[in-house]
């Protein structure tokens, strides 16, 4: 790795000894070697970026993402999955167990793990928690812990077993191990397209009304404090959730949650146009959904924004709309969402860069020297294009395809390697 200087660069970590002041920081064989007020190297050939007007901030980190290896690679490999998570500022992804086989066993999880050993973006994969995510038998659990796993979730399938999800939450909590659940209950959902409300109605669809969400979380909220376990609720979107995981925090119960960008900026009503890249799971809410959840983020109910960067091929998504499968890549784009959703730097950096590591028990990167440098540097203000030519998937299913964007990722840094976006 090259030597690095970044000048008058503001740090944004709350808790850090430079929070919120413009420092210069050295970087030398993959450690900060020197941060201050005005750092002086003596090798005037030494690479330097100028960070005025930008943030240094530990490398984010996303609780949710898709990848399709094994088994769905034309949908997206690590390769390919890593470099779109780096160009979003991302240096760690969790990544969800939908693939095919599923990430459900010791082999599996190996796989990811010596796959994507020595990326600049860490990737740590979540083990089913049931075989085949069929929701009927516990997968190895235990297993997948020891070889590498994370967490455990049944990726886009809510296990609707309430004795499966006891059992699970009640064999992880032996080994410190957590269980991600997916809420939504199938009878109550319908197998519907979009969200249950004045849309649906207006454009002749069935919907997916809000209490098939909280029904689930109430549900597990339930399971999770019989069973003394964690439990960490994947991509909620609804205000009821919100309000009963609120309730839940309050009570001491050891429960976090997270919200996926998309939900922070489009509603049902963007589906006016039945563009499928606005097809996900769970579905777009209204706008009054979405104060609420932006609301969550800011008072601290909802602890993390992730990508659910769900990658597919132009067969499955232009097609009609109630055919076309969920989802839309993510990766690129979170940073912009948070910037025009209003966040500011310090929330987008503890939703981005600090929750997500503390829920799954992973050190936050420090900013000091001496510390290895795991660090993104990004611009709130700068705009950028995003299209063929700066799109790092395999797959293009995004409603901000083609379009400039606001929220740009200057350089990651992580693993010894500096990935800079042009």
């Amino acid at each position: 790795m090259k030597s690095l200087l970044i000048t008058s660069v503001k740090v944004i970590l709350p808790g850090n000894e430079f929070h919120q002041q413009q420092v210069d920081v050295f970087i030398e064989k993959g450690k900060i070697a020197q941060i201050g007020k005005s750092v002086k190297v003596a090798d005037k050939n030494i690479e330097t970026i100028d960070g005025a007007g930008k943030i240094l901030a530990p490398g984010f980190f996303d609780l949710h993402a898709n990848f399709g290896e094994p088994g769905l690679e034309t949908k997206e490999d690590i390769v390919s999955g890593t470099a779109a998570a780096a160009a979003g500022g991302f240096t760690g992804v969790a990544v969800m167990p939908n693939t095919e086989p599923a990430i459900q066993s010791r082999s599996e999880v190996a796989l990811i793990v010596n796959t994507a050993k020595g990326n600049v973006v860490d990737v740590h994969p979540i083990g089913a928690i049931s075989k085949k995510r069929e929701g009927k038998e516990l997968a190895e659990l235990f297993d997948m812990k020891q070889t590498g796993a994370v967490a455990f979730s049944d990726g886009n399938r809510s296990v609707q077993q309430a004795g499966l999800m006891s059992r699970a939450l009640l064999y992880a909590k032996g080994f410190d191990g957590l269980i991600f659940s997916h809420a939504e209950d199938e009878s109550m959902a319908g197998g519907n397209k979009m969200n249950e409300g004045a849309m649906s109605t207006y454009l002749g669809m069935k919907g997916i009304p809000n209490l098939a969400e909280s029904l689930m979380v109430s549900r597990d909220l339930y399971l999770a404090e019989y069973t003394g376990a964690p439990i960490h609720f994947a991509s909620i979107s609804t205000p009821e959730a919100v309000d009963l995981i609120k309730k839940a925090k309050a009570k001491g119960l050891p429960v976090t949650c997270d919200v996926a960008a998309h939900q922070l900026v489009f509603t049902d009503e963007d589906i006016v146009g039945f563009d499928s890249n606005y097809k996900v799971s769970p579905p777009l809410r209204t706008k009054a959904d979405l104060k609420v959840l932006l609301k969550g983020i800011k008072d601290g109910t909802i602890d993390a924004v992730v990508s659910q960067h769900t990658p597919h091929e132009i067969e499955f998504k232009n097609v009609e709309f109630h055919i076309a499968k969920n989802g839309i890549i993510g990766l690129q784009t979170v940073l912009p969402l948070m910037v025009r959703a209003g966040l500011n730097e310090e929330q987008i950096v503890n939703s981005l860069s600090v929750r997500p590591r503390q829920i799954l028990g992973l050190e936050v990167p420090l900013i000091e020297e001496g510390a290895v440098a795991n660090l993104v540097v990004f611009d709130s203000a700068k705009t950028w294009n995003f299209d063929e030519k700066t799109n790092k998937s395999k797959s293009k299913n995004s409603p901000l395809f083609g379009q400039t964007l606001k929220g740009a990722v200057e350089l990651v840094i992580n693993n010894s390697q500096i990935i800079k976006n042009d």
